[in-house]
């Protein structure tokens, strides 16, 4: 696929050998989320976690930058809805930011939903975040501002 400034992308499902890319992106994520001592997952834990197939993603790949975006999404159930994908981070790398490549992610995202028979795709956006808001309200999102999130942290 070409992108805006010319520039050819492969979108791809990724694969064991791209989790040191995508752990480098989810950090790089962190740091722009304002909460990079959060990420604390290590590459060893991504390929163990792969291994078991608790995560799937898909790569964007350049020609010569390798890979500069990736969307990270796990299957869950909603009891109300049915089976549904919830992408967990989505990212492109900041250089390559506006060149379009966070639409093919997203929209290969939700191709692989509705592929799979998914009644629905979710994830969480945060409030300051308007360039992500604005992203998905034009992809015809809903943003719910109703429900609170709930968690538990569990100490290693």
């Amino acid at each position: 696929m070409v992108l805006k400034n010319g520039s050819s992308i492969l979108i791809r499902k990724g694969t064991f050998n791209d989790i040191p890319a995508v752990h480098s992106l989810v950090h790089e994520l962190a740091i722009y989320e304002k909460a990079e001592e959060q990420h604390t997952a290590s590459i060893d834990q991504y390929e163990k976690d792969f291994d078991k197939n608790h995560f799937e993603f898909i790569v964007a790949e350049h020609p010569t930058d390798g890979i500069v975006g990736m969307a990270f999404y796990y299957w869950a159930y909603s009891t109300w809805r049915g089976k549904f994908i919830y992408l967990e981070d989505f990212v492109v790398k900041e250089a390559l930011r506006q060149e379009g490549i966070g639409q093919l992610l997203f929209d290969e995202v939700v191709s692989i939903a509705k592929q799979s028979g998914a009644k629905l795709l979710k994830w969480q956006v945060l409030d300051w975040n308007t360039p992500a808001v604005k992203f998905y309200e034009k992809n015809h999102a809903m943003i719910e501002k109703e429900w609170w999130n709930g968690k538990i942290m569990f100490v290693e």
